[in-house]
């Protein structure tokens, strides 16, 4: 029997629930007709597409505020990798490579070029974009510099209880930050709810009656919203890698903790059994031993380029495919011998302004974050004894607690009375959205969805991983519409 939604949010198929907050005002889920036509040209030069693939982009206008759909104007830049089979194509698939923040505009030629099957090729029209506030779509600042001790999307490890304290500091100031260089006013617009409504904007500038979207990680989140707001404009919808709901929340990004205990013996196992080589372990259980002695070392003398908060983080960031072992175990024997080059192999890049300050943006505007400290310490004591590998991590204090604007309006709620129309693809495996995420969203969809579990590990799937049954599972929904009668497992 599948499982149903709850009956408090069936039927909901507007961004918001009026009279929920108070005094939020209900914005509209659609977005009036835009101006017709599209003008393809070259894309950006610093939009690198991996040959032999041709992109092309164009802009869609949509306004900043839904509310004020004739008020000011932002543009959003979408790029299209076109289907060269007129016989064979469906229609338009929009893409999103997750975050909230991550620049699209190259991700048609990226799957492309990792090999995403040629009928979905020949099939669609598929759109990659800058969503708003990132890249070319009117990109917003928090003015984050290379050297700012702010980690972007995750808090930093609170080795004991004065270091939440100590990061409420740090996460108000980059709050304040935030709120003194929004300028223009703009940052508080951006949000799942006002991405999900570009969407429409963007099907309707291509002409189309129906859109199909693949989403991973935050992606999911997005597609999830869009398969609410506007379930019959939605065509095939593939949710990769899933949140487990349209927002992240706090709940969320404490599941990251739970990804990384799921995650880790996978990486364990393969360091165990290449120890003559790197020396951090015989078994899986001396390589975790291993971590927490490099981290606790580093917790007490921290060296030039490392400290216990980033290299648990650099060790998260290990474990997102595995192609990212060796560098991660190359990383760990260096700090081990003491030798600096180890930065070099387990540095984290630096936040990049626009990602970052677009990531606390939709993070913190889509739903009310806890402002008591008490919260955060609590749950982080009690994430460090849960999940002793990253939960004093992810449960830390984020700037969203001191976030200067109130929601605008509730969380997008899952839709489940609408077309069977959506595909969850999840690894049962993987450190940032575990196998939970995926379970959960589809409960959320009750009939709408179907879950395919994937025994693999890492973030992503579909057209990223060698799993030949979720490869032709979603290939199939795509390209023929047949979604799986029933939750199926690819071992």
């Amino acid at each position: 029997m599948r499982r149903r939604k709850r009956d408090t949010i069936r039927g909901v198929t507007l961004a918001v629930v009026v009279g929920l907050t108070g005094s939020v005002a209900a914005v509209p889920a659609t977005a009036d007709e835009p101006a017709a036509g599209l003008v393809w040209g070259a894309c950006p030069d610093d939009v690198v597409v991996p040959p032999p693939w041709v992109l092309r982009c164009a802009t869609v206008p949509v306004p900043v505020d839904y509310r004020a759909p004739d008020g000011e104007q932002i543009e959003i830049m979408i790029s299209r990798l076109a289907s060269t089979e007129s016989d064979k194509r469906r229609g338009v698939l929009m893409l999103n490579p997750g975050g909230p923040g991550g620049s699209g505009l190259s991700f048609p030629a990226d799957l492309a070029s990792h090999g995403m099957p040629q009928g979905v090729l020949d099939s669609y029209d598929v759109i990659g974009m800058d969503t708003r506030g990132i890249g070319h779509s009117a990109p917003v600042s928090c003015g984050f510099t290379a050297d700012q001790d702010y980690l972007g999307a995750i808090p930093p490890y609170a080795v004991d209880d004065a270091a939440v304290v100590e990061q409420a500091t740090v996460a108000k100031g980059v709050a304040h930050q935030c709120a003194a260089h929004d300028t223009d006013g703009r940052l508080r617009h951006i949000s799942t709810a006002n991405m999900a409504r570009d969407l429409d904007r963007i099907r309707a500038a291509l002409g189309e009656e129906k859109t199909s979207f693949l989403g991973y990680s935050y992606g999911s989140a997005l597609g999830a919203a869009y398969a609410s707001m506007f379930p019959e404009r939605s065509d095939r919808i593939v949710l990769d890698s899933n949140i487990g709901d349209t927002h992240l929340d706090r709940d969320g990004l404490r599941r990251y903790a739970l990804g990384m205990e799921d995650t880790f013996p996978d990486f364990a196992k393969w360091a165990a059994a290449r120890h003559e080589s790197y020396g951090l372990g015989r078994t899986p259980a001396e390589v975790r031993r291993t971590y927490f002695a490099l981290a606790e070392r580093l917790d007490e003398s921290p060296t030039a380029d490392m400290d216990g908060r980033l290299f648990r983080l650099a060790t998260f960031a290990g474990l997102y495919g595995k192609t990212r072992y060796a560098p991660t175990a190359q990383g760990w024997q260096s700090l081990r011998d003491g030798d600096d080059r180890a930065a070099t192999t387990l540095s984290t890049p630096a936040p990049n302004d626009s990602m970052w300050s677009v990531f606390l943006a939709v993070t913190c505007n889509d739903i009310e974050w806890p402002s008591d400290v008490e919260t955060y310490r609590r749950a982080v004591a009690q994430d460090r004894e849960r999940y002793p590998l990253f939960g004093a991590a992810s449960a830390n204090i984020v700037p969203c607690a001191y976030w200067p604007h109130e929601p605008a309006e509730p969380p997008v709620a899952v839709n489940d009375h609408g077309p069977a129309n959506v595909l969850v693809v999840q690894n049962r495996r993987d450190p940032v959205t575990p196998h939970r995420g995926g379970e959960l969203i589809d409960e959320k969809f009750g009939d709408r969805s179907r879950l395919v579990s994937v025994d693999g590990t890492g973030h992503g799937v579909y057209a990223l991983s060698d799993n030949a049954c979720a490869l032709n599972t979603t290939t199939s929904f795509l390209v023929d519409g047949k979604l799986p009668k029933q939750d199926m497992s690819c071992r």
